[in-house]
């Protein structure tokens, strides 16, 4: 029972006597359970109050940079903002480098700028390649650490990864295809926004492996990275749909939703199932219509607020590691839709 406290400030903290705590810490008989206890979490008060007065005034600033859709940039943004103020006493501040289409080489400029200006961290969502994970390692190297936000870059010396098992997200949507499409004939498409997303990659790995397990016989389609916009998304499925074997199911894993479902209006058909992910403005919008089956879900209010604990952690003033938590995974349906925002 280490702690930082005189006998004094446990015993008024807990309302007993000085030799009360002092049995209870050196373990003396003669106290009850219930007295135990009460000193116990006295302590524990104590501890939580000092991290508190610890953090009351620090500032830190931290870096947001994304390669992703806009609809990901309003929602990372939306989430981290209503986060910050939860923070408290420790005082947060962000600054926002959100791009779509933006290349790995611009990213990287990005993250070198970081670098020159200074930073408390950064918290990214950018293609897993070489020149990316060398840019978060020179971070590191000047004292700026990186927390991975919904796709990895494994290889690099970043902090932590926050998200969740983009394998385990993937082995859901083949369970809930293989149920939906059970009896009836046609293969699945499985759609992605951009093949060097690692998150990405591991929900298709994920997919592909349970399938293999669950509906053998079912063909599935892998289409080209569509970078998650409607447009191009549109154009992928479209010759998809005109090829020998249109596909009865989508699982997107990447989004540009609206434009995969274009397709199959455009041919007069709307797929058998569809699963996504994330629950945004257009997905919620076409989960209420009855086009989207069923969407992967995560909190990412929970998870920014995480990225931040992490980064707390590491700058020492969080004592205890959140790294090794897990995001949970919702399925949401046209009939549990959360309250969103």
């Amino acid at each position: 029972m280490a702690h930082p406290f005189t006998v004094r400030e446990i015993a008024r903290q807990a309302g007993v006597s000085d030799a009360t705590v002092d049995r209870v810490l050196h373990n003396r008989p003669g106290v009850r359970a219930a007295t135990t206890g009460q000193v116990k979490r006295a302590i524990q008060e104590l501890e939580a109050q000092r991290q508190q007065l610890e953090l009351t005034g620090r500032r830190f600033m931290i870096d947001v940079v994304a390669d992703a859709p806009a609809r990901f940039h309003l929602a990372v943004r939306t989430a981290l903002e209503a986060e910050l103020p939860l923070l408290r006493p420790a005082v947060f501040r962000a600054r926002f480098h959100l791009h779509e289409l933006w290349g790995a080489a611009a990213c990287v400029a990005q993250l070198d700028r970081i670098g020159s200006q200074g930073s408390h961290g950064v918290v990214l969502k950018a293609p897993d390649v070489p020149e990316v994970a060398a840019a978060v390692d020179r971070l590191l190297a000047l004292g700026i650490p990186v927390v991975t936000l919904v796709t990895d870059v494994p290889l690099s010396r970043r902090l932590a990864y926050v998200g969740i098992d983009n394998r385990s997200a993937g082995a859901t949507a083949a369970y809930l295809v293989s149920q939906w499409l059970r009896g009836r004939p046609g293969g699945v498409a499985v759609t992605v926004s951009n093949d060097a997303f690692r998150g990405e990659e591991e929900r298709e790995m994920g997919f592909r492996a349970a399938m293999r397990k669950l509906d053998p016989e079912r063909p599935v389609l892998y289409l080209d990275g569509s970078d998650g916009l409607d447009d191009s998304a549109r154009e992928i499925m479209g010759r998809a749909l005109a090829g020998e074997q249109p596909p009865a199911g989508v699982y997107s894993s990447g989004g540009g939703n609206r434009g995969l479902l274009a397709a199959f209006e455009a041919v007069g058909r709307e797929p058998e199932v569809f699963i996504g992910h994330d629950l945004n403005a257009d997905n919620l919008e076409l989960l209420r219509a009855g086009r989207i089956s069923a969407l992967l879900h995560h909190d990412l209010r929970l998870d920014v607020n995480r990225c931040c604990r992490i980064l707390l952690h590491h700058h020492g003033a969080l004592p205890e590691d959140p790294s090794g938590e897990a995001s949970k995974i919702d399925i949401i349906t046209p009939h549990n839709i959360p309250v969103w925002p």
